[in-house]
């Protein structure tokens, strides 16, 4: 006579609980921009200072910015964290160049995501 096993049973119901109280919960992961910034030869750029705006009008008129200014490391990069999702205007300037009309807006980030961008600076 063959004996019944309750141990995949068991396990079901484990990973059935598991999923139903997690079911719900808000994402505990921070939303973060990561953001490279290159020249027109796909140079990174190091020491080019980044600034994040929530709306067109602050990126035009360099006021009231959301994150920033903070310098990019060797490899052109800096990283915003506790974002909201949605749109940002990101603006990146070294020296006598910026970003200005090259893709500065970013697509609405993705919650609790790692969201990247390149920007170019001519």
């Amino acid at each position: 006579m063959k004996k019944w096993s309750y141990i995949p049973i068991i396990e079901l119901l484990v990973l059935l609980v598991f999923i139903l109280s997690s079911y719900g919960k808000p994402n505990v992961l921070p939303t973060i921009l990561k953001v490279t910034v290159i020249d027109n030869l796909g140079n990174f750029v190091e020491g080019a200072v980044v600034t994040v705006y929530g709306s067109e009008e602050d990126y035009n008129s360099d006021s009231n910015p959301l994150a920033g200014p903070v310098k990019t490391d060797k490899k052109g990069r800096v990283t915003f964290k506790g974002l909201a999702p949605q749109s940002y205007y990101v603006d990146a300037k070294s020296r006598d160049k910026s970003n200005m009309g090259e893709g500065v807006k970013t697509a609405i980030l993705k919650e609790g995501r790692i969201n990247k961008v390149n920007t170019v600076i001519l």
